[in-house]
């Protein structure tokens, strides 16, 4: 794996992704929409200009309908090209059976798809949003398949935090500056839980039942989590949404079995069982 170079100012490390960037001289990027890859999307775009940059988003039953939207409404606000591919990770038993290296079976499927399209339209490269504070993270299996398909990294090559991509996004107007995390559908299913479409369709419907009901109290949220655990469910929101929801959730998670938890939201807890 690539090490990050940490230099300078931010505005250093701006610059280097900048010098990255046109070394480069084309890409295509691997676009979810969220913090990174928008940040990444708008600079590529600054750098090398519309016709030199292309977005692309892999669609499958583990990327949410809003998620997807949102992804097409912000490429098209960009002007951006916008190429959507379907990826078939689900069917590759490695990726079902829901390991801690399900994401590199995930992202393998993806990025063989688009080195592809990158040769096919005459791009250089295939680039991801992975930044450098996601390089100190060891639950990236993600970030092994990259490397070796020779998919570049140019933020965390140029040593840009995830502090550093909001910063940057905030001074440049990017609505996505402040985004929540959005991963994949699948990270809600607990490791060793087969992920399946029907529990990827069900992990949608319960999240956007619990965003309804806060709202219909008049409760403000920012992150919803419903957890598949096979044997229950676990639903976690917004420390201060916690006890206005208890008890009051059952409705929006009937299609689970098992018993429901209500806890504050924690980036990555199904993580704790790799630990």
């Amino acid at each position: 794996m690539c090490e990050s170079r940490q230099v300078g100012t931010r505005d250093d490390r701006l610059g280097a992704l900048d010098a990255d960037l046109a070394e480069r001289g084309s890409l295509v990027v691997a676009f979810s929409g969220g913090v990174d890859s928008t940040f990444l999307l708008t600079r590529a775009l600054d750098v090398l200009g519309a016709d030199r940059v292309v977005a692309a988003t892999g669609v499958s039953p583990s990327l949410s309908a809003q998620e997807r939207a949102e992804a097409q409404a912000l490429a098209a606000s960009l002007g951006a090209r916008h190429h959507e591919v379907q990826t078939d990770e689900g069917e590759l038993e490695g990726y079902r059976a829901n390991t801690g290296s399900r994401c590199y079976f995930c992202k393998s499927t993806l990025l063989d798809l688009l080195v592809p399209l990158a040769s096919e339209l005459g791009l250089a490269a295939v680039a991801t949003g992975t930044n450098a504070s996601d390089a100190t993270d060891p639950f990236r299996p993600g970030m092994r398949a990259a490397d070796e398909r020779g998919v570049v990294a140019p933020l965390r090559d140029a040593g840009l935090t995830k502090d550093d991509v909001r910063a940057a996004s905030a001074a440049a107007g990017l609505p996505t500056w402040d985004k929540p995390a959005a991963p994949c559908l699948a990270s809600r299913i607990a490791y060793g839980v087969e992920v399946t479409p029907r529990r990827l369709a069900r992990v949608e419907r319960a999240e956007l039942a619990v965003r309804g009901l806060a709202g219909e109290l008049g409760v403000p949220l920012r992150d919803v989590r419903v957890r598949d655990l096979g044997d229950g469910v676990r639903v976690e929101v917004d420390e201060r949404a916690v006890e206005p929801l208890r008890g009051r959730v059952e409705a929006a998670v009937r299609d689970f079995e098992g018993p429901v938890t209500v806890t504050a939201y924690r980036y990555g807890a199904l993580n704790d069982a790799l630990r």
